[in-house]
């Protein structure tokens, strides 16, 4: 085992499948010589050559049609979007193209193209670089959608949405790259899509969150913990698809819920957990379900950062409200 911040986690992902398959490829704005804007690439060309990892022009357009296009010829992708608020440059790609190639072929094609990019707030970047966009993404049939939470996480995941057939979206939250170090094994390994990871148990609560909010959460259980509450706490992992049996087994066993999210309320995945847990385990439920989740605005310029992202204050507080209730 080494010990690995999230963003060292990344890189030795994809080192071990260009390794391991010649038809993957690692392209997008400096990411070759520069090791892209986080350095998450660093190395890699001098290690694979130019052919295999590359810089492109400065058109996330141009990225996402070169995928899709290089999908068609038999190569796997690892395009990097240098911030996720710039998806919509690409959207037609990712979502008109790669997330239909194969039921529009009937099956004969495939776009195993991962698209990576960073995202979240609390590390005070420009307008447009911390959106959390990954609800436009959920909500697009074909597409999965993967946001790891640690270093372990991030390298089995990533591991395996290179590996998939179809088109994997891959956020990696900014403030999480080397806040903290997780052991992390040297070889391969995978963490499969669409399972969610029950940090920790719990018997009065369940708190479900991904990306950052998971360690808030994790803090938020600690501190409920201290007050007499036992909360279990769920890392989606993959929010598309959702490990809905996860979700609901563990509502059914503590019978109060809150869905915790970086996103504003009306967007993220919030809404959809919720309702598939009123469908499946409502008979459980002894209070409504909770959400924390930012208010629904443009995110804030960096002086308003702190106060408008959630925390684990208002987890704890939404926790005890449902407790409560």
């Amino acid at each position: 085992m080494a010990q690995m911040t999230m963003i060292q986690a990344i890189t030795d992902a994809m080192r071990n499948e260009l390794k391991n398959d010649d038809r993957v490829l690692v392209y997008g704005e400096d990411v070759g010589k520069n090791g892209g804007v986080f350095r998450a690439t660093e190395g890699l060309q001098k290690e694979f050559g130019e052919d295999r990892v590359f810089d492109t022009p400065l058109a996330e357009s141009g990225i996402g049609g070169l995928a899709h296009g290089l999908s068609l010829t038999g190569h796997r992708s690892v395009m990097e979007l240098q911030f996720f608020g710039f998806v919509f440059e690409a959207f037609d790609s990712i979502a008109g193209q790669m997330a239909r190639l194969h039921n529009r072929s009937g099956g004969v094609y495939n776009a195993p193209v991962t698209i990576r990019s960073p995202f979240g707030g609390g590390v005070k970047t420009p307008e447009m670089h911390a959106d959390s966009l990954e609800g436009l993404m959920a909500q697009t049939p074909g597409l999965k959608v993967v946001i790891p939470s640690n270093p372990y996480d991030a390298k089995g995941l990533l591991i395996s949405a290179i590996r998939d057939n179809d088109p994997v979206i891959f956020l990696e939250h900014m403030k999480l790259y080397r806040s903290f170090r997780d052991e992390v094994p040297e070889e391969e390994y995978t963490v499969p899509l669409g399972k969610a990871d029950v940090k920790r148990e719990g018997t009065d609560i369940t708190i479900i969150a991904y990306g950052a909010m998971v360690q808030a959460s994790m803090k938020a259980a600690e501190q409920l913990e201290k007050d007499g509450v036992s909360a279990e706490v769920i890392d989606l992992r993959t929010i598309s698809p959702l490990d809905i049996d996860c979700i609901v087994d563990s509502v059914k066993k503590t019978n109060r819920a809150v869905m915790v999210q970086e996103a504003q309320k009306q967007a993220g995945i919030a809404s959809t957990v919720v309702a598939e847990i009123n469908d499946r385990a409502i008979l459980s439920l002894e209070a409504p379900v909770g959400r924390v989740t930012a208010p629904d605005t443009i995110f804030p310029f960096a002086s308003a950062e702190d106060t408008w992202l959630p925390n684990e204050k208002d987890i704890v507080a939404k926790a005890k409200e449902i407790i409560e209730f």
